[in-house]
C-alpha cells in the first residue's frame, strides 16, 4: 500500500461519486495477495506470522534474502518509522537472527507512515517473502472512467512512489467487458513499453486475468504497483490496492468476509453493518439524523449556538428499532458524548415509528446516561411527539422546532 497522492486525485474523478458515501472495503496486504494468486495474477509465495519466533523459522525456511512487511491499513510503510528502533515496515533481512531482531522491533509496536494518525498504528502481523531480484518497476491499474462510463486500462513505466510524481507518463487504454483487453491494446503496450515477444505472453495473461477479476469481483480499482520484472524477464505483483463497490455486498459476501476494522474505527464499522453511516468529528454532542444534507445543517445550527458535534449517524429511510437501539448504543459507549441530539424528518419514515423506536432503545439500555432531544417533523409527528412525551423517559425532551431543539441540546450539553 504506497503512499498515494496526485495518483489518487486522478482515479478519484474516475470514481462514481455516490460510491464515497460507502465505507470502502480494506485489505491487508497478504489478502490481498491469495486474491490476486486466486486469479492466476503472479505474486511471491508469501507467510503471514505474529510473533519474532514465526518469522526466524519461515527465514530460516527461505534460506535467502528474505523482505519483511508490516500489515497495516495504511500506504508509505517503507518510509515511515517505529517507535521502537525509527526504522521503516518494509525491511530486507539476509539471515534468521536480523529476522528475529527486525520481527522484534515491528511486532507490539507502533509504525507512523503519512497515512496513519501522529500516533501511529500498532502492528501484529508481517508478511515475509523471499526478496526479489528487481530489474524494472511498472505500474498497472484497471478503474472506471465514469465520463466515459467505461473501464480504463492505466500503465506506467514509472512503479513504485516514482508514479506519484510522474502521472503524466501514465498510458490509459478504454475498454469494455464484452470485449476485454483486444490485441490492438496489447500490441500497442508492447510496443510503446517495449516489452520483447516472451515478455508479452505473461503480461497477457496478467491484463486478461484483471480483468476477469475486476468484473467478477465488482472491483472499483484494482491496482499492482509495482509489478516488477525481473532479471530473469519473469513478473511479479510485489504490492495491490484494491476497492470494491459497497453495493455488491449481497454478492461478494465470501470476499467482504476478509474486511480489516482498522484501529479506530470500531463505531463506524459496527454501523456500517446494520447499514448505518457514522463519520466521527471531534465534538460532544452526539447527532441521529435521516440524510446528509439534515446531518450537515444539524452540524452548521448546534455549531452556530456554540456547541460541537461528535459525529453524523446516519440512520437513511430504513432506520428501525434495530439500527436505531444500535445507533443510541453507540453513541452511549462514546465517552466524548454529553448529549444526544435526534433530528429526523419523516418522509419515507414515519416519526410514529422513530418515537416508538427510540421509547424501545431507551428501555432495552435502562435510560438514557446523558440529555437527548429528539426534534420530528414530517410524516405522523405530531404522534410521534405525543408518544415520546407521554412515555415518561427521564433525560428527554421533546422540540418540534428546529433552532429551539438545536438551542437546547447545547444547552444541556454544556450544563451535563
Amino acid at each position: 500500500m504506497i503512499a498515494r497522492h496526485s495518483l489518487s486525485q486522478f482515479l478519484q474523478r474516475h470514481r462514481d461519486p455516490f460510491l464515497q458515501q460507502f465505507r470502502r472495503l480494506s485489505l491487508l496486504e497478504y489478502k490481498s495477495h491469495r486474491l490476486l494468486k486466486d486469479f492466476q495474477i503472479p505474486v511471491p509465495q508469501g507467510s503471514v506470522v505474529t510473533t519474532p519466533q514465526e518469522a526466524k523459522d519461515v527465514v530460516s525456511r527461505i534460506n535467502a534474502p528474505s523482505v519483511v512487511k508490516a500489515q497495516v491499513l495504511a500506504g508509505g510503510r517503507g518510509k515511515g518509522r517505529f517507535n521502537s528502533d525509527g526504522k521503516g515496515g518494509v525491511r530486507i533481512v539476509s539471515s534468521k537472527n536480523e529476522a528475529f531482531e527486525s520481527a522484534s522491533n515491528m511486532l507490539g509496536h507502533n509504525l507512523t507512515t503519512k497515512q496513519t494518525p501522529p500516533e501511529g498504528l500498532l502492528v501484529n502481523k508481517l508478511y515475509i517473502y523471499k526478496s526479489v531480484d528487481i530489474a524494472d518497476e511498472f505500474y498497472i491499474a484497471i478503474t472506471f472512467d465514469r465520463d466515459r462510463d467505461m473501464p480504463v486500462l492505466l500503465i506506467s513505466d514509472d512503479g513504485g512512489v516514482n508514479i506519484e510524481t510522474n502521472t503524466s507518463r501514465l498510458q490509459r487504454f478504454w475498454f469494455n467487458f464484452s470485449h476485454g483487453i483486444t490485441p490492438e491494446i496489447t500490441s500497442y503496450i508492447q510496443a510503446q513499453f517495449g516489452f520483447s515477444d516472451r515478455e508479452m505472453a505473461p503480461i497477457t495473461h496478467i491484463l486478461h486475468q484483471m480483468v476477469k477479476l475486476f468484473h467478477e469481483k465488482d472491483a472499483t480499482l484494482l491496482e499492482l504497483n509495482p509489478l516488477v520484472r525481473t532479471s530473469d524477464h519473469e513478473f511479479f505483483c510485489l504490492d495491490a490496492k484494491l476497492n470494491f463497490d459497497d453495493s455488491a455486498k449481497f454478492r461478494q459476501q465470501e470476499l467482504f468476509a476478509l474486511e480489516e476494522q482498522a484501529p479506530g474505527e470500531e463505531d463506524e464499522y459496527q454501523a456500517s453493518q446494520l447499514g448505518l453511516s457514522y463519520i466521527r468529528l471531534d465534538g460532544n454532542i452526539g447527532n441521529v439524523v435521516n440524510g446528509a444534507g439534515l446531518a450537515m445543517a444539524t452540524n452548521d445550527l448546534v455549531t452556530l449556538f456554540g456547541g460541537k458535534c461528535a459525529n453524523f449517524l446516519d440512520v437513511g429511510g430504513g432506520a428501525t428499532k434495530e439500527t436505531l437501539s444500535k445507533a443510541f448504543d453507540i453513541l452511549q459507549r462514546d465517552t466524548r458524548i454529553k448529549g444526544i441530539f435526534v433530528n429526523i424528518y419523516g418522509g419515507i419514515v414515519r416519526c410514529d415509528m422513530i418515537a416508538e423506536s427510540i421509547i424501545s432503545a431507551a428501555s432495552a439500555m435502562g435510560g438514557f446516561k446523558v440529555p437527548v432531544v429528539v426534534r420530528l417533523q414530517g410524516t405522523n409527528s405530531e404522534e410521534g411527539l405525543k408518544l415520546l412525551q407521554e412515555s415518561g423517559l427521564g433525560n428527554l425532551v421533546v422540540e418540534a422546532d428546529f433552532d429551539h431543539a438545536a438551542e437546547k441540546i447545547v444547552k444541556l450539553t454544556e450544563a451535563s
